[in-house]
């Protein structure tokens, strides 16, 4: 395998969040406690206000900080909504949010890439990548729904998360990757979805299925993940969800 190059210097306010989140899970800053005030951290990052404003953005997509009339608090501790704190307007990753997680069977592996994908992918033709398998059981021998996702070198050397799985015995029995794009967003990421939607017979000229081809980049245009989901035959609860963000 490839020597990993060095990531890219992450963005201030990416530095500051990741302060700033470091002092509210330890519990630096207690739960329902007021953050010190903007100037104060513009003061403590060098940094600013704009980036401060941008930072707290982030920690309040994340659910740690309110903010309200006299200030930024810590968000008190509490019953915390289903699923994992999501930034809104992320995609959702094949087995994210409103899967049936407890119910499926997830895998990671190393694996070598096919050839049409492995420039794509920043591989040598042959080389493997960081692969993960999802499948959701159904009634009967047909999974309700199946995902192969593929990840890219440029993935692994910017998303920590992901590159703690370089090795393959560093690959849990059970992964969880529904924070994905999260953690993509969180490294600096901003991502772009692109998706074909088509209908494939199963072998032997069986039952036609709904298949979704999904690429993930980011605004340089890299390749992060290539997905290729499969849904059984016949009908199935799924909804498409798009969200449009315009900037001026």
């Amino acid at each position: 395998m490839a020597e990993p190059q060095a990531p890219a210097a992450l963005p201030l306010y990416l530095r500051v969040a990741a302060a700033l989140r470091d002092d509210l899970t330890q519990q630096r800053i207690a739960p329902g406690t007021r953050l010190p005030s903007e100037r104060s951290l513009v003061r403590r990052f060098r940094v600013n206000r704009h980036t401060v404003r941008n930072a707290l953005q982030l920690l309040r997509d994340e659910r740690l900080v309110v903010t309200e009339r006299r200030g930024t608090f810590a968000a008190p501790p509490g019953p915390r909504r289903p699923g994992p704190a999501l930034s809104p307007g992320l995609p959702h990753f094949p087995c994210g949010p409103g899967a049936p997680h407890a119910a499926a069977e997830a895998a990671l592996a190393w694996e070598p890439v096919p050839p049409e994908l492995a420039g794509r992918l920043g591989l040598s033709p042959g080389e493997p990548s960081l692969v993960h398998r999802h499948r959701v059981p159904g009634g009967g021998d047909t999974p309700v729904q199946e995902a192969l996702s593929r990840f890219s070198r440029y993935a692994l050397d910017q998303v920590p998360e992901l590159a703690r799985y370089r090795r393959q015995d560093a690959c849990p029995a059970r992964p969880d990757l529904r924070l994905l794009y999260h953690w993509m967003h969180r490294a600096g990421l901003r991502l772009t979805r692109r998706e074909s939607i088509g209908v494939a017979h199963g072998p032997a000229g069986g039952d036609a299925c709904l298949t979704v081809h999904r690429e993930v980049s980011d605004q340089h245009g890299h390749t992060l993940e290539v997905t290729d989901i499969r849904f059984a035959p016949g009908p199935a609860p799924w909804s498409y969800e798009l969200t449009y963000e315009f900037t001026g």
